[in-house]
């Protein structure tokens, strides 16, 4: 296949310096090295990460000048001499995890994500806010031709997260998982991953637009947090036996559900920590903790062959991605939306616009 033209700028949208905003420039095109891939971007998610990254919430440095998102969906348009298992014209994904050393005890194990010299896309190497990005050809995101690109953007980084998430809380079909910002980019995918597995769903978050979409995707139950009086004894009442959830995911960007939630999980259930609300702490009564057997655990994003999996569900059409879409050049809106906890289901930009 003849390479596409490819341009020598493209526009972008960069952070300059932490706390933002976002600025929308133009920018090289990067060239891939011998052992990546550079894709044309059609599509990004907007992942809290994101603005995490460009607020500087975290305690790892990120690069600056930053070109942030992890969530891009697009084409081959040029790869490096040692690429030869993708072709040009390929559909892939750039996710989080750019690229591992694939050589050390984690990346042997299938733990590529925690590998000590990894490489994030949008955070320590620039990524899908922009019209062209590079990424290792071993960590793309192989995504058949006959899915929407732009509807598949999400799927890789909220759609695998959610889905390592529930792989990690051990539930089995018929139990109940509670969801805590059940009705956010990740929520929302996280309901229909859990009913795809046979799981029923306490869904739990705030506003009747939320409430509307969590209950059409397939919850069983919706907890409103900011009507609620007692968040506790709701999700016990709510949950098979009122012994609790079997499972916790807890996607919130605040600290206070991760407070809570050991005081509803079931005995023998398990906690599995996603979101990473800015300097919260987690704490749980150890007494408790013991004596019924409670797991709890943090869970990160998935590795490769999660990403196979999750990216399978969404082919056979189980996973549908609730999302509005805007041009690159209007990320800061969602950004500000995003602080305002506004946003229902997930945003994905355009980079054509």
């Amino acid at each position: 296949m003849d390479s596409p033209q490819i341009p020598t700028e493209q526009w972008a949208q960069v952070v300059e310096q932490t706390g933002g905003p976002v600025v929308y420039k133009k920018i090289p095109v990067p060239q891939p090295g011998l052992d990546e891939v550079l894709v044309n971007v059609k599509y990004s998610g907007v992942c809290h990460t994101d603005l995490h990254a460009m607020l500087g919430d975290w305690p790892i440095p990120t690069k600056l000048p930053l070109v942030g998102g992890h969530e891009g969906a697009g084409v081959v348009v040029a790869r490096g001499d040692l690429v030869d298992d993708i072709d040009l014209g390929d559909h892939v994904g750039i996710k989080w995890l750019n690229s591992s050393c694939l050589n050390c005890a984690f990346c042997n194990q299938a733990d590529e994500p925690l590998c000590r010299k990894a490489l994030f896309s949008g955070y320590t190497v620039d990524g899908t806010f922009q019209q062209y990005a590079v990424v290792k050809a071993a960590h793309v995101a192989r995504i058949p031709k006959e899915c929407n690109l732009e509807a598949v953007a999400p799927i890789l980084c909220a759609g695998i997260t959610v889905y390592k998430g529930l792989k990690e809380s051990a539930a089995r079909p018929g139990q109940c998982v509670a969801i805590i910002g059940a009705g956010g980019g990740l929520g929302t995918l996280a309901i229909q991953y859990a009913r795809a597995l046979g799981l029923d769903v306490i869904a739990i978050d705030g506003g009747d637009e939320k409430r509307k979409l969590c209950l059409e995707l397939g919850a069983a139950v919706f907890i409103d947090f900011l009507t609620s009086n007692d968040i506790v004894a709701d999700v016990k009442a709510a949950s098979l036996d009122g012994l609790g959830p079997h499972a916790i995911l807890l996607i919130a960007a605040e600290e206070k559900p991760f407070q809570q939630a050991a005081k509803y999980i079931r005995p023998r259930g398990t906690i599995v920590c996603i979101g990473l609300p800015h300097d919260a702490m987690f704490s749980a009564p150890v007494f408790d903790t013991v004596i019924n057997m409670v797991s709890i655990k943090g869970s990160y994003v998935g590795n490769r062959a999660d990403t196979a999996e999750a990216l399978e569900f969404f082919r056979k059409g189980l996973i549908h991605t609730p999302y509005k879409t805007i041009g690159l050049s209007n990320l800061q809106d969602v950004y500000q939306m995003m602080q305002e906890n506004k946003v229902a289901g997930r945003y994905v930009v355009d980079t054509s616009t």
